[in-house]
């Protein structure tokens, strides 16, 4: 039986949609959404600003992430900075709405991702980095079979506190034996 490359159990990878740039929009307005999602200024950003979002390009794969049961944008996924002679790409992703947060989707949204990665563009390597504090991020890029590979010290200020930045990443070889 044929895997469908972007759908999973309760998600799927769909391209950009009218209408997603407000609902991107209004997750701005979460400052815990913009807190680990990014590590610049938290700052709502306008709906222009996502308008370009999702374009493709030579070197980056960016995904709408929604619910197969209603078909409702929760997220975005995207693999980015791809060096094609390494075969190496980084990932991003944010869940938009707290109340679709600590359901899983993060989970199954980064098996998706892996096997887009993996199977369709070929790579060898996915990395990340995530500030320290979020913790729940961490533990579903743990589960999801990436490692720690390393952290930038005291690189992010946030309410008179210094986090680390974590670098993390995934080998072909460790996805394809979690998943064999």
């Amino acid at each position: 039986m044929k895997t469908n490359l972007f759908r999973g159990q309760t998600l799927k990878l769909t391209a950009k949609r009218e209408g997603d740039t407000d609902i991107i929009a209004s997750w701005d307005e979460d400052p815990e959404y913009l807190r680990n999602v990014d590590t610049e200024i938290a700052i709502p950003r306008p709906v222009e600003h996502f308008e370009g979002e999702g374009d493709p390009s030579s070197n980056s794969f960016y995904f709408r992430l929604r619910t197969i049961e209603d078909d409702r944008l929760i997220g975005f996924i995207v693999i980015h900075s791809i060096e094609w002679n390494n075969r190496a790409g980084m990932l991003a992703m944010g869940i938009g709405n707290s109340n679709d947060r600590g359901k899983g989707f993060g989970s199954e949204a980064l098996q998706l991702i892996l096997r887009y990665a993996f199977q369709e563009l070929n790579l060898h390597r996915v990395g990340l980095d995530v500030i320290e504090y979020n913790e729940q991020g961490i533990r579903a890029y743990q589960k999801a079979g990436f490692q720690i590979e390393g952290r930038i010290r005291q690189a992010v200020h946030r309410d008179g506190k210094i986090y680390d930045r974590i670098n993390m990443g995934i080998l072909r070889s460790e996805w394809e034996e979690m998943n064999s």
